[in-house]
């Protein structure tokens, strides 16, 4: 108790001086908060892709332009299953589903992005092709992967 009067007597002299304010900025737990979204982020950016997991040939044919509009996709999968964006399909009711999607969005001029996987019966690709021409659909692109050269 001593010690406290003495100090609090005025003969310390530090009543009227404080400590002067930091004006740094403290970057290490923005670092930190920045270090673990990266982590956060780089392991969920994979399990974002959408769409059918496809296993897609290399040509060298260049890339058509884009439009805002996003694309009426189709898939064929290794297993012959056939997908409209990344709805499962059956082929009997392919052609009628997609005439009722085109209506909505721009009729049989609509381009129909057609993705089969490299390993996908040539068979059940040729029949979908054929579903989509037979019903009049006239802009069919296939889609492939830039050749990475060998």
């Amino acid at each position: 108790m001593a010690m406290n009067v003495a100090s609090s007597s005025g003969g310390g002299g530090r009543r009227g001086r404080r400590k002067p304010v930091v004006a740094e900025i403290n970057v290490t737990p923005m670092v930190d908060v920045m270090l673990v979204l990266l982590i956060i982020f780089m392991v969920s950016a994979p399990m974002l892709t959408v769409g059918v997991p496809l296993d897609l040939p290399q040509t060298q044919a260049k890339s058509l332009e884009n439009n805002d509009q996003k694309p009426l996709q189709m898939s064929v999968d290794i297993k012959g299953k056939v997908f409209i964006n990344d709805a499962e399909i059956a082929i009997n009711e392919l052609v009628p589903k997609l005439k009722a999607i085109t209506d909505a969005r721009g009729g049989l001029e609509e381009r129909i992005y057609l993705r089969a996987d490299k390993k996908a019966d040539y068979g059940t690709v040729a029949k979908v092709m054929g579903l989509l021409s037979g019903a009049g659909f006239k802009k069919l692109a296939l889609v492939t992967e830039a050749d990475q050269g060998s």
